[in-house]
């Protein structure tokens, strides 16, 4: 009897054993820090999409100092291409939350794609930062408490452009026929009320993302300019390859017109160095914060990549930031608890600090106002700075239905 007794004990004792190690298994699994980065990998916006998942990772990698750790638990970022498609999009925010049980949720690239993916997000009550999409709607008439922006939006663009064109004169705009470009639009004509501008819009063309020739769509806005009050300028509001060179070959100087580009990729920005002087506004270029996150990011970037960190990659690491010091001030990844600490939140980037708004989430920042310089010492020696437009002077109008 003592023998089996013996026996029973020490199955007992080895199933408690077996329970133990399948509950330390399940807790460090619990413990492990969840983030989706999606971003459209594929299709055109693939530039971008590789530029925003560098800038995050080394913004993980510069705030943990290379840990990779987070209130003790080990950072996982899973990486979801939505080839910048709504439904693909939609999708995979959905089998982030769903199947692959994130804390929190980062992306993506387009603003038709982000759009798709709000109402996700307030489905499975999960905190969507919303980075490089810049459609005012996201964190306007769509949006829900849930989200959360780092990059700018269409309307911090335009009253950036706007501070720079204050004078009278005529405006027409050329832009994708997609929610950026017609988004992009929309905010600028509105940015030159807010600022009280002087200038006349006398003409809007929209091409499809995919256009190449654009001599048709020049040609209608030349004729319309060409006889309008000067200065005759012609706004560019483009995602992906830039159209301005092609613009240029087509000589609007012949009509007095002058383009204005907003600010691009450094591969894109590369082809502009013949217009020196031309001006426009950015949302980022390395060269112009001045602060220690800013200077790791080159540095760092430079001796890994060979080249300066550009515009998405900037955006990356102030996402990866938002991520770090929300859950680092909330003590925890509960969504309750990250959207209580985040409304209102400062958090610095390599632009310098930027504050959730907290009627509407929006990242309020600072943007940049450049001309192309006449003396370039390399090949991305590519602006001067003419001056930061503090967030203070880009008042954004809330448009959410909070």
């Amino acid at each position: 009897m003592q023998t089996k007794k013996l026996v029973s004990l020490g199955k007992m004792a080895a199933l408690a054993a077996s329970i133990s190690t399948v509950l330390a298994a399940g807790t460090v699994s619990a413990q492990e820090l969840k983030i989706a980065l999606i971003a459209g990998k594929t299709g055109p916006l693939e530039a971008y999409a590789k530029e925003t998942e560098t800038g995050f990772m080394m913004g993980l990698e510069y705030l943990t100092a290379g840990k990779m750790e987070l209130n003790g638990r080990k950072i996982r970022v899973i990486v979801k291409d939505d080839q910048s498609k709504p439904d693909i999009g939609r999708t995979m925010l959905a089998e982030a939350y769903g199947d692959d049980k994130v804390d929190i949720a980062v992306g993506t690239s387009s603003s038709g794609s982000a759009i798709a993916m709000l109402p996700v997000a307030e489905e499975y009550k999960k905190v969507l930062i919303v980075e490089p999409a810049v459609a005012d709607a996201i964190t306007g008439e769509k949006w829900n408490r849930y989200i959360f922006r780092t990059s700018r939006n269409s309307m911090q663009d335009g009253l950036a452009a706007a501070s720079t064109i204050k004078a009278g004169g005529s405006i027409a705009f050329l832009a994708q026929d997609y929610a950026f470009g017609r988004d992009g639009v929309k905010a600028a004509k509105e940015a030159l009320v807010t600022v009280g501008a002087k200038a006349k819009i006398v003409h809007e063309e929209y091409a499809a993302q995919n256009t190449t020739d654009f001599t048709a769509a020049a040609q209608r806005i030349f004729d319309v300019l060409k006889d309008k009050p000067e200065p005759r300028v012609l706004q560019i509001i483009w995602a992906g390859a830039n159209p301005m060179s092609k613009l240029a070959d087509m000589k609007p100087e012949r009509y007095g017109i002058t383009l204005a580009p907003g600010g691009n990729i450094l591969p894109v920005m590369k082809t502009w160095k013949s217009f020196v002087g031309t001006q426009g506004t950015i949302y980022y270029y390395y060269d112009f914060p001045k602060n220690k996150m800013n200077d790791w990011l080159v540095a760092e970037h430079t001796k890994r990549f060979k080249a300066p960190p550009d515009f998405f990659t900037a955006g990356g690491f102030a996402a990866a930031s938002a991520v770090y010091t929300a859950i680092s001030k909330a003590k925890s990844s509960e969504t309750e608890k990250l959207i209580s600490s985040m409304e209102g939140m400062d958090f610095d980037t390599p632009k310098g600090k930027m504050t959730f708004r907290k009627e509407d989430h929006q990242a309020m920042q600072s943007m940049y106002h450049f001309r192309i310089k006449k003396e370039q010492k390399n090949e991305w020696d590519l602006l001067e700075l003419v001056r930061e437009i503090p967030a203070s002077e880009l008042p954004v109008p809330l448009k959410n239905k909070r």
